[in-house]
């Protein structure tokens, strides 16, 4: 059983920026890829940014792509999101996720383990 556990979400000015963090417990191979996903108010879940621990490989929704950055430290087994030159449109709670397997894919590893979420709420 993998537990995921975000932080660093808050209020931020457009232009902003904040690092969101996700700490995995329950063991490296059940969290080898992780993901970030973001809800907004009457709308679905949408991918944001997913890292391979075995690879180093990342990929980005077009949304976010030159704004963000996922990292992860794989000794505190955490991952990290980066967002920069925020923007109202990224207002949003923000979940981690993590898979066992993955395909060609990061966006669409089968996600099975998912944190409570985080708040980001940009101001205009």
């Amino acid at each position: 059983q993998v537990q995921l556990v975000e932080s660093g979400g808050g209020l931020v000015q457009a232009g902003g920026s904040l690092r969101l963090s996700c700490a995995a417990s329950g063991g490296i191979y059940s969290s080898g890829y992780m993901g970030w996903f973001r809800q907004a108010p009457g709308k679905e879940r949408e991918f944001v940014a997913a890292i391979s621990r075995w690879s180093g490989g990342t990929a980005y929704a077009d949304s976010v792509k030159g704004r963000a950055t996922i990292s992860r430290d794989n000794a505190k087994n955490t991952v990290y999101l980066q967002m920069n030159s925020l923007k109202p449109e990224d207002t949003a709670v923000y979940y981690c996720a993590a898979s066992v397997s993955c395909g060609s894919y990061l966006q669409n590893c089968p996600y099975t383990y998912w944190g409570q979420g985080t708040q980001v709420t940009v101001s205009s």
